[in-house]
């Protein structure tokens, strides 16, 4: 048996497949060889309860494991069956930028999401936005998704990223510590839950700037309750940013 068997149906009373459905080995075998296509994950997720359901716990994390093995193989690595804000969420901020909506997270130009043809994550370049005092904590956080010319903000970049076994982490205990307050109307892109913010807790360090190649004091940051990071800032221009990779080597986590 490919999947561990079910013994509660999730149909929903008025579902149009309740009867002759196909099994979920059917499903994996079928979703495996698509090499699980995102796009079609999220098609299926759309067809009732229960495909919705087969897609949140089998297809997302299969998906995740194929894209990054090694860095799922990571968060797992505390014994846990499954990851802060479900596989579904971490799907999604895998392949998606966020971007920016009017009015929303980021005092920035609208900037719409998108998803992303390739995107690396690196448990290195998250150290650079750890403060000291956490600096044990792991953090994966992705190259900055650039968007350049947007006007009088400049070149932008977009970035995410995900904390491992986050509720236990030093980071979540200096936010409730330092009382930092919830962002009142905006929710996480990817797994709907509250937004903590980073920059009004004086929890982003200048290290974070000199790796993503920023101006100093441009970064914004929010986590979200589940440990999903997402932030943004205001690029250098390529040739200060070269200078800027030069100082990192001798202060990286200054």
């Amino acid at each position: 048996m490919l999947v561990p068997k079910q013994y509660r149906c999730t149909h929903s009373a008025a579902c149009i497949c309740i009867k002759g459905h196909l099994s979920e080995d059917a499903i994996f075998l079928v979703f495996e060889h698509l090499n699980w296509n995102p796009r079609l994950i999220a098609l299926m997720s759309c067809v009732c309860k229960w495909f919705d359901e087969i897609a949140k716990r089998i297809l997302w994390k299969e998906f995740c494991r194929t894209r990054a093995p090694k860095m799922m193989l990571d968060l797992q690595s505390c014994g846990s069956h499954s990851v802060d804000g479900n596989w579904k969420a971490l799907g999604k901020l895998l392949i998606y930028c966020s971007g920016c909506s009017q009015r929303g997270l980021f005092n920035i130009t609208c900037v719409p999401g998108h998803f992303v043809h390739r995107t690396r994550f690196s448990r290195t370049s998250g150290k650079s936005f750890l403060t000291p005092q956490c600096r044990t904590d792991v953090l994966y956080v992705c190259d900055p998704c650039e968007h350049l010319d947007q006007g009088d903000d400049g070149d932008v970049g977009f970035f995410r990223g995900v904390f491992k076994s986050f509720s236990a982490s030093k980071v979540r205990n200096m936010l409730i510590e330092r009382q930092a307050r919830l962002h009142p109307t905006e929710v996480c892109p990817y797994c709907k839950a509250k937004l903590w913010n980073m920059l009004q807790a004086k929890m982003i360090p200048r290290s974070a700037c000199i790796r993503l190649g920023a101006y100093d004091d441009s970064v914004e940051c929010y986590v979200c309750l589940n440990g999903h990071m997402l932030g943004t800032s205001s690029l250098l221009p390529l040739s200060d940013s070269d200078e800027a990779s030069d100082f990192e080597q001798c202060s990286k986590f200054d």
